[in-house]
């Protein structure tokens, strides 16, 4: 891999609905994964956000320092999977109904300050729909983001740390996808509801102490080269997403498993696993990661891996804008599923 100073421009269609059409013609007995629940999920939510409630009237009157070691070393990781509660919740994976899932979205995102929840699942779908499209695709840096952050450590490391500020500026340019609506406004009222119950009952060093965690959770902290393990081009150029098969899968929710949850987004996070095992073929074959930790520091020296590092595309396909990314259950309620390849 080379030095780079553009995105990688790819003149094809993103891989996985190709992909996802291949495995369901292979293994149709997969289709029964398809369009399942997991409402265990709204439990882990609820034991979460309980933790770093708790925490928060821990270090409610300790030192700063204190504060600041009890985000990194304990907060983050909750709130990190909290983050993936709501990404749970974004495609509806936890109950059966759609409004049951926005609220268990909101609730997650209490501990995390910041009323993101509903917004997020109105950009992620749309990185699902038309990956690699920059101006549909949050997921991917903006230009002046790359340049500004180059390919040294320390632009790297103030990138990481100021994560959620630079992820939220990038939703500016998918103006096609702005959406205010009354789950917005629920979401953004609950939510300064509880930041000020925070404050006025355990005061402003809990509320700073759950900032941190979100920051930590997504940003400078081991956790936070998921975001460098899910697309960037770090083990092969041409290849535009990535797994994590190792022990923080545990945190993740198994969301390390993302070209499985790509190729099907309608299989909640504990039953992605079984994709794997029922379609080695597909995936022992695509690279991946086992270390967050090594990912975390390779990004942050290597100077051939940078913002850049990322597969672009100009072509939206026949996908339409108001696509909510699930291939699998089309092609399964689409019966029956043929033989081309062609993405649909």
């Amino acid at each position: 891999m080379t030095r780079l100073t553009d995105f990688v421009h790819s003149p094809a269609s993103e891989p996985h609905r190709i992909r996802t059409r291949q495995i369901l013609k292979a293994h149709p007995d997969i289709k029964k994964l398809i369009g399942q629940k997991n409402p265990t999920t709204f439990w882990v939510i609820l034991g979460c956000v309980s933790l770093m409630v708790a925490i928060a009237y821990l270090v409610r009157d300790q030192s700063w320092w204190v504060v600041v070691a009890a985000a990194w070393f304990i907060g983050a990781f909750p709130a990190h999977t909290l983050f993936v509660c709501i990404h749970e919740a974004a495609h509806n994976l936890i109950f059966r109904k759609p409004s049951h899932n926005t609220w268990a979205a909101i609730f997650a995102n209490l501990p995390t300050v910041f009323p993101t929840a509903i917004s997020f699942r109105n950009f992620h779908l749309k990185h699902h729909s038309f990956q690699g499209i920059h101006e549909l695709d949050a997921d991917l840096p903006d230009w002046y983001e790359a340049r500004l952050i180059n390919n040294y450590a320390i632009g790297k490391a103030i990138w990481l740390l100021l994560f959620p500020i630079f992820q939220g500026i990038r939703t500016i340019r998918c103006r096609e996808l702005a959406v205010i609506d009354k789950w917005v406004i629920a979401n953004l009222v609950v939510q300064l509801v509880f930041d000020v119950l925070v404050v006025a009952l355990l005061g402003w060093k809990a509320l700073a102490f759950l900032t941190l965690c979100l920051f930590f959770s997504v940003g400078l902290h081991p956790l936070g080269a998921r975001w460098i393990q899910e697309h960037y081009l770090t083990l092969d150029p041409k290849q535009e997403t990535y797994s994590y098969y190792g022990q923080l899968n545990g945190v993740n929710l198994n969301v390390g498993y993302h070209n499985e949850h790509h190729d099907f987004p309608s299989i909640p996070w504990n039953k992605l696993p079984e994709i794997k095992a029922k379609a080695p073929e597909f995936y022992d074959t695509l690279k991946y990661h086992t270390s967050y930790v090594r990912l975390f520091f390779r990004f942050l020296f290597d100077q051939e891996i940078s913002l850049f590092s990322r597969i672009v595309r100009k072509d939206r396909g026949r996908v339409s804008l108001i696509d909510e990314s699930k291939p699998d259950l089309e092609l399964v309620q689409s019966q029956p599923i043929h033989s081309d390849t062609a993405a649909v």
